[in-house]
């Protein structure tokens, strides 16, 4: 990094692209020179569908360095190099060139913290490997890299090793020669196709015993059917409680403005069995089945210098006509401090009270402060825009699609304009769907989280043409845990550290990518007056991404 800083300093931009670092081999014991990561076949990649869209900073620029570690004059240089250099990014001054600067300073300056013990954090995108490791065997830690890398890892017969190491944004290079300690190792890259990773003891020639790749453990939750609840939306003027006490159910949840309700049965077979004894029902509009979706993760304690400061913002009297509300439907959410607790209206929960850990901040509350920290941004440190969290997790595991629908119904009806949807899962609900339909015609604009598992396939509701999908981007790529289906419409930052209690805590994923978009569509919202269609469209020529095969 250094080299490319001294090369780079007083030149033209076109000077800054040819300062890249070649792709270079690592033979020996951590010889700090690092190969640029290779591209899985499996990974998609991400293209631009406009000039002007973010995500589209020069892969082959960005990739080759890291600005987490770099003094600050240092990457302010290299900020004002991309600026220069064009790429699509627009002069100062609007809308757009706050989200663009915002956009870089997360994507490309943020110092990614290591995480918690026996973690093995492996960025392919950026050429960096962090590691909190206190006992882990050679043979499990060589099969993880190369599931993450997809390089072909050959290992000498009967070598066994205790791995222990601590560290922080390594190159791979150098940290192979902390991981592998004593062995010797040898990394050959390849053109077209995957490099390889050969470990000895001896000599790389008796590097023979081929390392399978440790099966993909999907992090995204699934949408386990409850098999003994059923959603029934009514006709008008139709009685609940006489179809439940006739179908021998009981009534948990209610939406009255919807006529729907979600009834429980002694088990799947009564279910299936007033299923079919509803389908002739004149009363009854639709029955659905209903889904679970599990509870978010919560953020991670960071230990680091040169984070990010919290957000600083200001909150500006609302007006009487044309107020952004943000529904945040989600957890819930604890006191922000800093001075963000005015931007909170007084919350709302459709599945009972909370209990959260007081020493941590839920997921909820990570998701409200990624929502200010763009918003503090795209409005200068002032704005009338507030949030409404709606809890639908309540003490709960999980919640339901029943319980998401609900949370949407009861945002919209205290005014939201914006409609935060940081969860999800596979459960494909028609029930869902028909509320946020209904939703969307009234001009909300809902934003939902495009899941992190990382498949194709659809993840609801973010998949529902009338949610702007958002996955996460990292240095102009689709991150390496982030969805890539045709769903997805917009990318953005998936990285970010929150403040709770006056300590950081690092947040991940595709649920901070949607937040950080939802705080730029209200921002945006809030300065300019326009429409949601008309957000919708900044957001596309701002964030826009297209999904494409490898």
């Amino acid at each position: 990094m250094t080299n490319f800083i001294q090369r780079c300093v007083g030149a033209k931009p076109s000077a800054c692209y040819r300062a890249c670092c070649p792709n270079r081999s690592v033979v020996g014991r951590g010889v700090p020179s690092a190969p640029r990561a290779s591209e899985s076949a499996r990974n998609a990649r991400v293209r631009s569908t406009s000039p002007g869209a973010l995500g589209t900073a020069r892969p082959t620029f960005t990739r080759a360095y890291d600005l987490g570690n770099t003094p600050y004059r240092a990457r302010s240089f290299v900020l004002k190099c991309l600026w220069r250099g064009g790429g699509g990014l627009h002069a100062p001054g609007g809308s757009g060139s706050v989200v663009t600067a915002l956009w870089l300073a997360m994507a490309l300056g943020l110092a990614l913290p290591a995480r918690a013990a026996d973690t093995l954090n492996w960025e392919t995108n950026r050429n960096r490997v962090s590691a909190d490791i206190k006992s882990g065997q050679l043979l499990p830690m060589l099969e993880q890299i190369a599931s993450v890398t997809g390089w072909h890892i050959f290992l000498e017969p009967d070598t066994t090793a205790t791995v222990s190491a601590k560290f922080d944004r390594l190159p791979p290079g150098e940290a192979l020669h902390l991981l592998l300690h004593d062995l010797n190792f040898a990394l050959v890259p390849a053109t077209n196709a995957s490099s390889k990773l050969f470990v000895f003891r001896t000599t790389m020639q008796n590097a023979t015993q081929s390392v399978h790749p440790a099966k993909p453990v999907a992090s995204g939750p699934k949408g386990k059917l409850i098999a003994n609840e059923l959603i029934l939306r009514l006709k008008p003027g139709a009685k609940i409680d006489d179809i439940a006490k006739l179908l021998g159910a009981k009534v948990t949840g209610r939406i009255d403005s919807l006529n729907a309700y979600r009834l429980q049965f002694e088990d799947q077979a009564a279910a299936d069995a007033a299923r079919q004894q509803l389908a002739g029902n004149p009363d009854v509009s639709s029955v659905d089945s209903n889904y679970s979706i599990d509870r978010p993760p919560t953020p991670a304690g960071v230990q680091g210098s040169n984070l990010p400061p919290p957000p600083q913002l200001q909150l500006k009297t609302p007006p009487d006509t044309g107020r952004i509300i943000v529904g945040l439907v989600d957890t819930a959410v604890q006191p922000l401090g800093n001075g963000l607790d005015s931007f909170l209206l007084k919350q709302v929960s459709v599945a009972g009270d909370a209990q959260l850990d007081p020493n941590s901040p839920s997921h909820g509350t990570s998701m409200a402060e990624t929502i200010l920290g763009s918003l503090s941004a795209i409005t200068k440190g002032n704005s009338a825009v507030q949030i409404l969290p709606v809890d639908v997790y309540g003490p709960n595991a999980s919640t339901s699609t029943f319980d998401v629908a609900n949370g949407i119904t009861t945002a919209y009806n205290s005014g939201a304009k914006i409609i935060n949807l940081s969860l999800g899962s596979d459960g494909d609900s028609s029930f869902l769907h028909d509320v946020i339909t209904q939703v969307s015609a009234k001009n909300v604009l809902l934003i939902g989280a495009a899941g992190n598992t990382p498949v194709t396939t659809p993840f609801y509701p973010a998949a529902y043409p009338e949610v702007m999908a958002v996955t996460a981007v990292d240095q102009g790529q689709l991150a390496s845990y982030a969805n890539r289906g045709s769903f997805i419409s917009l990318g953005a930052p998936g990285n970010n550290v929150v403040y709770y209690q006056g300590q950081p805590w690092y947040v991940q994923g595709t649920s901070a990518s949607a937040a950080f978009t939802t705080g730029i569509a209200s921002g945006y919202m809030d300065t300019t007056h326009n429409s949601t269609d008309q957000t919708q469209t900044f957001l596309r020529s701002k964030l826009g991404v297209k999904i494409t095969s490898p």
